[in-house]
């Protein structure tokens, strides 16, 4: 069975994504952000399937706002839109998607020496409830 994803539906998948390295890297500031985001953005490309072709390129022109509170209130119900979409469409790309969702926070999260710092391990919680209220 062949999948077809509207232009909206991988717009959506990509600010989902690439918003939760994002809130990573917001929420890993204190320590190195630049790491957080790095490492997270590798695990992003790295994804296979339909959702790695669709998670090649960080969305354009997405603006997420000012503070991190206006970046959550954007992309944690881009993450359970996304998964929605997915579950209908295609749930082995929902599989796919969330497990390559979780890799990129837990990539980010482990630039850190030892446990995520409490900031970190909130957000981690906060982006997998998204991903799971699906």
């Amino acid at each position: 069975m062949s999948i077809t994803l509207t232009d909206q539906d991988k717009r959506t998948l990509r600010i989902a994504a690439w918003g939760a390295v994002s809130l990573m890297s917001a929420a890993g500031a204190a320590d190195s952000a630049h790491k957080v985001a790095t490492h997270g953005s590798i695990a992003l490309t790295s994804a296979t399937g339909l959702v790695g072709h669709v998670l090649t390129k960080a969305p354009k022109g997405v603006k997420y706002g000012k503070s991190v509170a206006e970046l959550a209130d954007h992309v944690l119900p881009a993450l359970t839109a996304a998964m929605s979409l997915l579950k209908t469409q295609a749930p082995a790309e929902a599989d796919n998607f969330r497990s390559t969702v979780v890799v990129a926070i837990e990539a980010a999260a482990r630039t850190h020496q030892g446990e995520p710092s409490p900031t970190l391990a909130d957000m981690i919680r906060k982006i997998t409830a998204a991903l799971d209220a699906a």
